[in-house]
């Protein structure tokens, strides 16, 4: 049974810094297999803030470029988000997701990929 677990959410001030990780077990991540950090806030669509590939290289939401970094270790089987410079606006349930054929992605009411863990929640206070 394949599991994603993230862990390191916790409660930050603003400015601050955040790591959080994805651990797989069940599945043993490739350098091709799509990897993503996604968020979501009560109310709201689940959005995509960072995306790897190793073909596609990196992609970044426009509201996280300069302050977030995605990265993996492959040989941990873990999957990384750096979160620096926090604002209360990046308070949500954070989310990784990983796919070997195609990008994770979500719509309005459902999101698409092949594996997704539980969330983290992050906090950021003013």
């Amino acid at each position: 049974q394949v599991q994603l677990v993230e862990s390191g959410g916790g409660s930050v001030q603003a400015g601050g810094s955040v790591r959080l990780s994805c651990a797989a077990s069940g599945y043993s991540f490739s350098d091709y297999d799509y990897m993503a950090w996604f968020r979501q806030v009560p109310g709201k669509q689940r959005e995509m803030v960072a995306r790897i590939n190793a073909a596609s290289g990196t992609t970044y939401a426009d509201s996280v470029k300069g302050r977030f970094t995605i990265s993996k270790d492959i040989a941990k089987n873990t999957l990384y988000l750096q979160m620096n410079s926090l604002n209360p606006e990046d308070t949500a349930m954070y989310y990784c997701a990983a796919d070997p054929r195609s990008p994770p992605v979500c719509g309005v009411n459902n999101c698409y990929g092949a594996y997704w863990g539980q969330g983290a929640q992050v906090t950021v206070s003013s």
